[in-house]
């Protein structure tokens, strides 16, 4: 059985070959471009977000229900009349795209610890 503390060249080279692998996919090749559109009449749609008070964190769905409702006349009908979707609202201001990347390095690090974990047991 081969120490974990041995795979260390190996778990950092396979992280950087990760690492720059998806970013790479991720800003040269062009199936991610359709994945978001613009809202049509934006400021609109935002100002009537920002005035109902919408905060960022947990995701909002809508038309809002609990499962319970799920198969009532109301909530089908509010469905099937739509829009129905899912709201993710993040903190104002620029991302924070060196922050982004770094997280996803150390994810990449982790994966890269439990898959020699794996290996070498």
């Amino acid at each position: 059985m081969i120490p974990l503390t041995a795979l260390w060249f190996p778990i950092l080279l396979s992280t950087v070959i990760v690492f720059v692998a998806s970013s790479i996919m991720h800003m040269v090749l062009p199936y991610h471009k359709s994945d978001y559109r613009m809202l049509p009449d934006e400021d609109r749609v935002t100002d009537a977000i920002r005035s109902a008070g919408v905060t960022r964190g947990p995701a909002y769905f809508f038309p809002y229900c609990s499962f319970k409702e799920m198969k009532s006349a109301p909530v089908v009908e509010r469905l099937k009349r739509g829009p129905v979707g899912l709201l993710t609202v993040l903190p104002s201001g620029p991302p924070a795209i060196g922050k982004n990347l770094v997280q996803w390095f150390v994810y990449c690090i982790v994966v890269s610890v439990f898959a020699a974990s794996l290996a070498t047991a």
